[in-house]
Parts: structure tokens; sequence; C-alpha cells
């Protein structure tokens, strides 16, 4: 088929129908699909197909100037959903289908991204997956304040998780055996499983935009080898047939390379945004070394490239593979628990209270709260009874802050109090020690309306702000213990509240009861 241009006729090269790269499309297009009706993904529709028509008009672009024929451009819009899937920008407004905001940064990701397969190429070939060596860069450039990847966790499981896994796992296990590249997918989620799970045992935790606790340990391990973005990054970035070895034997190694090179950059992350943009990185540097790996590789689908027969040959040194990979998992083993170290142990401590009757809230009247659907969705146990208990313990820590400040001892606040809150509260004892006198105020709430806070451009843990209205009664004491003066007045304030070292809820920040600074979902 031709089309008629301009003085000149060109010919018209649409994709077979069993073009691999469309089930991959289908695949990744029901993803957004099911993320937009039942995900609820931080991505519009407009930053989706900003992403994908940028790459297609480039693509269409430079092939029909290098080729002089319009060809259907599977390859680039890929690239464009694949970016649309995995990036968020920071601000996007949440649940808002059709938002702009962003749209620019979607569009230049992705032309990026698509370039970077005709600026460095390996062979004939790119040197990198393009969407990955996109998305990693931006990352590492741009950094949290701005954009973030997609979450590992996608919600608590409903209809809508199961029929994701469904699609992701049926999808790609089905176009993995078609490229046959099982066997890479297979060593690689079972090396970063055995990876993650050393790391995991050693006491890793991270901070996640998702939980209000540090995640720790075994669910830690659970989180990420059990996630539908790890499965995504498995089954259709790493298994891109152009930039994985070509080999039974290299496709195999790449697995477990990009695995342990990913685990290794996971470790020492205090973050979600750290342990994300590690493992795409892992991807990223395996590709590029993959010109010094094939010259230690044999032939592809030679005599030679017999897994067994590789693996108990004996290398260069006359031992057999097999002990010196034996030797090298050992030593990764003990890299990854001691690249660790920063993420270790310090970030999940149950701070309690002091043993104090502290609260002047009565918890049989308590004001009416109403609890914000989100939140109920994103946690089930929080319902009546354990609202009514958070609300008592921020109530408790505002008053035992009120201690902290009378006391002049700065030890309270640490364990009520975490992050802003905790740095403000520190200025104010240093504040009325130099003045002469301390402010201390106690809130009596008439009503609380309970939400979820998700901060915007921080990596610092899912919040509950507890919008509150009441009367505040302030209290000025001199240097003595003295009561100078008492007032009262009105007050609209949102208390936010985190679970930031362990099982206690800390008052995290106080804040005006509308703030945009955080994102309510």
């Amino acid at each position: 088929m031709k089309i008629d241009l301009g003085h000149g006729s060109y010919p018209l090269v649409l994709p077979s129908v069993r073009d691999s790269r469309l089930h991959v499309a289908a695949v990744i297009i029901t993803i957004h699909v099911l993320g937009q009706v039942g995900l609820h993904f931080a991505v519009s529709v407009w930053q989706i197909v900003a992403a994908i028509l940028t790459c297609a008009i480039l693509e269409i672009g430079i092939t029909f100037h290098q080729q002089k024929a319009i060809v259907w451009p599977a390859s680039a819009m890929l690239t464009g959903s694949g970016v649309a899937l995995i990036l968020r920008v920071v601000g996007t407004p949440p649940d808002d289908h059709w938002s702009t905001f962003g749209v620019g940064a979607f569009a230049a990701v992705a032309g990026l991204a698509l370039l970077s397969k005709y600026a460095i190429r390996y062979r004939g070939a790119p040197l990198f997956n393009p969407s990955n060596v996109g998305l990693v860069a931006t990352f590492v450039v741009l950094g949290s304040t701005r954009v973030e990847p997609l979450d590992f966790w996608w919600g608590q499981p409903n209809g809508w998780l199961a029929v994701a896994y469904v699609v992701i796992l049926t999808g790609g296990l089905l176009i993995a055996k078609r490229l046959d590249l099982i066997a890479l997918a297979v060593m690689f989620w079972l090396t970063l499983t055995a990876g993650v799970g050393v790391l995991a045992a050693s006491g890793h935790c991270v901070i996640a935009n998702w939980s209000f606790a540090p995640v720790c340990g075994v669910d830690f391990w659970r989180v990420v080898v059990t996630s539908p973005e790890i499965l995504i990054f498995l089954f259709f970035m790493i298994t891109d047939p152009r930039t994985a070895p070509a080999g039974r034997v290299g496709r195999i190694g790449f697995g477990a390379l990009v695995a342990s090179v990913g685990t290794l950059l996971l470790a020492p992350q205090t973050t979600e945004f750290g342990a994300k943009v590690g493992l795409l990185a892992g991807l990223t540097l395996v590709c590029a070394a993959r010109p010094a790996l094939d010259r230690m590789l044999p032939q592809p689908h030679s005599v030679a490239d017999d897994v067994g027969r590789y693996c108990f040959g004996a290398g260069r040194l006359g031992i057999p593979r097999a002990a010196v990979a034996a030797v090298g998992l050992t030593a990764l083993m003990a890299g990854v628990v001691l690249a660790g170290t920063p993420a270790r142990g310090e970030a999940h401590i149950d701070a309690t209270a002091p043993e104090v009757d502290a609260s002047r809230m009565d918890p049989g009247t308590f004001p009416p709260i109403s609890v914000d659907g989100a939140v109920t969705d994103w946690d089930p146990t929080l319902t009546g009874p354990a609202i009514q208990a958070i609300l008592l313990t921020s109530e408790q820590n505002l008053e035992i802050e009120n201690n902290a400040l009378l006391q002049g001892d700065p030890n309270l606040l640490t364990q009520v109090d975490h992050g802003d809150r905790l740095a403000e509260m520190q200025d104010r004892i240093r504040e009325s020690t130099t003045a002469g006198s301390t402010r201390i105020d106690h809130y009596h709430p008439e009503s609380v309306d309970v939400s979820l806070l998700r901060p915007f451009g921080k990596q610092d843990g899912l919040s509950l702000g507890l919008k509150s209205r009441g009367v505040m009664t302030s209290e000025t004491y001199d240097a003595s213990g003295r009561l100078q003066e008492r007032t009262t007045s009105p007050f609209s304030l949102t208390f936010v509240v985190r679970r930031a070292t362990g099982a206690r809820w800390l008052n995290v920040a106080v804040l005006p009861a509308e703030d945009d600074g955080l994102a309510a979902q």
C-alpha cells in the first residue's frame, strides 16, 4: 500500500497482527485503563497521550527520513506508553483524569527516551531500553521533588488489582514465552527475591508515601517481590529482545546480573523513590556493560551456548564457572548487607510516650468525627474505635508538647513529635528559654474530619490529617512557672499524624485547615 504525499508516493508499512509489539501494547494499554478507572494512578489521560504521541511523531519523522516510507511507529508507541506508565510528576491533581498538569514533562521525557535509541547504538540496535534509560536519567537529574516512579504498592487487594495481576502475568508470560525470554525473566525474579530477602533479613527499612510507618523486614521483601511494578519491569522492560543478549547463557546471566546490580543499588536507599530508581538503574548499568559482557559469553545458539555445559565447564583459570558463581553469589549477599547499612534499624523504633495522663479529651465524649472514604479504602481497619484511638493519641501528644515547653525538656518531644513538628517545637523551647516566658495551647475540638494526606515533593510517608475546629485556650507562664495570662479563641487547624518511627502515631505537622502543601487522597 502506498500513500501520495506532495509530488511523491510512499509505502505505508503497518504492523502484522502477529507482531509481539502489538501484544505488549495491548497489555500496557489495559493497565493504563485499569489505572484510570479503578487503581487511582496519579497520571492523567493527557499525560499518557502526550508521551505516546510525542514518540509516535518523532519515530514517523525519523523513519520517513531514513527509509522514505511511512512506518507504523509500534516500538515508539511502546516507549511512550512505558514512560507514561512509570513516570509521575509531583503535583498532578489526584483522580483528575483530564488534567494537563505536567504534560510537557511527559512529552519531553518520552521524546528524549525515543531519541536515545537512535543516538546510542550497539551492533545496529539500541544499547539501552529507551524508556528505561530515559526514566532513570529523569529521576536522577530532577529528583523526588519534581518526579517519581510508579509505586511498588498499588493498594489494598480488590477486584481491580486482581485483574491487573492477571493481565500482567498472563500477558507477560505469553509474550516472554513467544520471544524465548522466560529463562531471563525467571532468573531475574529469583535473584531479586534472594537478594532482597537477605537485605530484608538484615533489618532494611524504607519510607514510602503509601505507608504510615517505615516498611521494614518481611513487609519490605513481600512488597518488592510481589509488586506489580516489578512484574512490569520484568516482563516489559528487561525482556526487550533488542537490548537483551541473544544467547541462552547470555540471557540467563543478564537476568541475574540486572537483579544483582539493582539490589546493590537499592540496598543503601532509605526511601521508596531511591529503591525504585536503584532497581531501574540496574538495567541501565548492565546494558551499558553489554559490549564487555558479550566478549565473555559463548556465541549465541552455538554448541557452547548450553547453560549446563557453560556453568560446569572450566573458565580461564581452570576453575568450574559454577564454583566461581557460588563465590560471587556469596560476595553479592555480603555486599548487599554491607551496602544496606544506611537503611537499617534506626528508622524502625517504636516510640512510646511517657506514662502520664496528659490528655484533656474525655474518650467518652469525643467530638463528631467524619472519616473520608479514601481512608478506609486505603486501610479498612481505620474505622470508629481505631480513629478515636488515633485522635486521643494526637491529643496526648499535644499535651506532652506542652509539658516539654513548661519543663524546657526537648527529650520529651522526640517521643511524640517527628520531622517538621519536632524541629518547630525544639525551636519553641529555645525561644521560650531566651524570652523567659512560655506559651502553651490546649485544644478543645468540636468537630474532626479525617483524611489521607500525601506530601507533594517529599519522600516522608503517608499521613492522616485530623482537620479540627473548636476552641483553643492559650496560657502564658513566666520563668518561675506562674500563670501570667489565659485567653480563648476559635481555631481551625489540621493536625498531621504518622507512624513515622514505628507503632505510635506521632505529630508531624500542624497546618492551617486549608493547606496546599499536602495532597488529600
